[in-house]
C-alpha cells in the first residue's frame, strides 16, 4: 500500500519570532534556516518581507537551499485597492521566493471588528490576492486566519472564506486554530468536514498551544484529513507558542500509525538530528534548554533510582517508548548520594532488545 505524503512547513523564523524576548539578527536566521533546510522540512517560512529591516534584508539575501522552498509571509491585498497596486503585496513579489503564505480574516466577528470591512470586501481581497499570486507562478498557501472559531460561529461564511482562496488556484488551504482555544475532538470533526469541501491533499493545520493541544489538534488533523503541518523548533511562538515540530516530526516518522500511513521528506538519518536542533535554536537564543521537552530534552530519557533504573538496565523498553538515539539523544542513569544529591551517573546509549 502506497503511503501518503505529509508536508512540513517551519513557520519558526515568522511566527516563532512573535515570541516575547525573541528578536533574530541575519546570523540567527540564517543559520536556523541553514539548519532546517538540513534536517529537510519542505518549506520555511523566512519572514514578513516589507514589515521589518531584518525581515527585508534575509529575503534580499540569495538562499541556494538544497531540500527546503523559502517562502514568505504577508497579507492580503487592502479593500479599496488593486492587488497589483498594492504595496504589501509588491514586496513580496520582489521578495522572489517560489512560495508565498497571505494570511487572511476567515472569522466574520474579525472582519467586522478587525477590519471594519464587509463580508463581501474580505472575499474579494482573498479572490483577487490569491489570483494575483497563482497568475504570476507562485505556490500559494492561503493561511486562514481565526478559521476553527469563524467555524463555530458562522461555518457559512468560514468555507466561503477558504473556497475564495481554493477556485483560485491556492495550493494550500491552512486551517489556523490563532487563539489556540480549540480542542482535538473539535479538529477532528471540524477538518473532516472541511475536506468535504476542499480536498485533504490541499489542507494544512496550524495549531497553537493555549490549551496545551497544539501538538494534539496537529496529529488529529492529519487523522482527519490534513496534509500540510505548521510548527516551530521547540514549540517557539508568541503567548503559549506554536506545535512543535520537534514532537511532531519523530511521532510522523517512529510511531505505527501514522508511520505506516504516511511518509515524510526528512530522511531517517537526519531524524537523529533532531536534539541537534533543537538546541541550536535554544544557544541561539541564549536560553537554557527545557530539559522536559518530548523526545529532545535531557531529561526525556533520564531515569532515577530505584525500581526504575533497575528495569532500565534490564531492559530500556520498560520504561522508553523509542530508542533515544533514534532523534539523536542518550539515556541518562540518575542516582542519589548520600546527602540527596542527584548525579547521572551512565549514560546508555545502547538500547536492548
Amino acid at each position: 500500500m502506497s503511503k501518503e505524503r505529509l508536508y512540513i512547513f517551519d513557520t519558526t523564523l515568522r511566527d516563532g519570532a512573535q515570541t516575547q524576548g525573541v528578536d533574530f539578527s541575519i546570523d540567527d536566521k540564517e543559520k536556523i534556516a541553514s539548519a532546517l533546510d538540513n534536517l529537510g522540512v519542505d518549506y520555511i517560512e523566512g519572514g514578513w518581507p516589507g514589515a521589518n529591516p531584518t525581515d527585508t534584508e534575509f529575503f534580499q539575501k540569495k538562499h541556494n537551499f538544497k531540500n527546503s522552498k523559502l517562502t514568505c509571509f504577508g497579507m492580503t491585498k487592502r479593500s479599496g485597492r488593486s492587488a497589483e497596486n498594492d504595496t504589501g503585496l509588491s514586496a513580496l513579489m520582489n521578495s522572489n521566493t517560489p512560495a508565498v503564505c497571505l494570511v487572511g480574516k476567515t472569522w466574520d466577528f474579525h472582519v467586522d471588528v478587525a477590519l471594519g470591512i464587509t463580508n463581501e470586501e474580505n472575499l474579494e481581497n482573498i479572490g483577487e490576492s490569491t489570483k494575483h499570486f497563482v497568475k504570476a507562478k507562485k505556490e500559494f498557501l492561503f493561511d486562514a486566519e481565526h478559521f476553527f472559531d469563524g467555524y463555530k460561529a458562522n461555518s457559512k461564511y468560514a468555507l466561503s472564506c477558504i473556497k475564495a482562496a481554493y477556485d483560485q488556484g491556492a495550493r494550500w488551504i491552512v486551517l489556523c486554530d490563532t487563539n489556540g482555544g480549540t480542542l482535538p475532538h473539535e479538529v477532528s470533526n471540524i477538518v473532516s468536514e472541511v475536506s468535504k469541501v476542499v480536498p485533504g491533499k490541499n489542507l494544512g493545520i496550524h495549531a497553537h498551544n493555549d490549551t496545551g493541544n497544539a501538538v494534539a489538534n496537529s496529529l488529529a488533523a492529519v487523522l482527519s484529513g490534513a496534509r500540510q503541518i505548521q510548527g516551530t523548533i521547540n514549540g517557539l511562538g508568541e503567548r503559549c507558542g506554536n506545535a512543535n515540530l520537534m514532537s511532531l516530526i519523530p511521532t510522523f516518522f517512529l510511531k505505527k500509525d501514522f508511520s505506516s500511513k504516511f511518509e515524510i521528506g526528512i530522511k531517517s538519518n537526519n531524524i537523529k538530528n533532531l536534539t541537534e536542533c533543537s538546541r541550536l535554536l535554544d544557544e541561539i537564543l541564549n536560553r537554557k534548554p527545557n530539559q522536559h521537552l518530548p523526545y529532545v530534552g535531557a531529561a526525556a530519557f533520564s531515569h532515577k533510582g530505584g525500581l526504575h533504573v533497575s528495569a532500565v538496565q534490564k531492559d530500556p523498553k520498560t520504561y522508553e517508548h523509542i530508542n533515544p538515539e533514534d532523534v539523536g539523544n542518550t539515556r541518562n542513569i540518575v542516582v542519589s548520594d548520600q546527602s540527596g544529591k542527584s548525579n547521572i551517573i551512565s549514560r546508555l546509549k545502547k538500547y536492548s532488545n
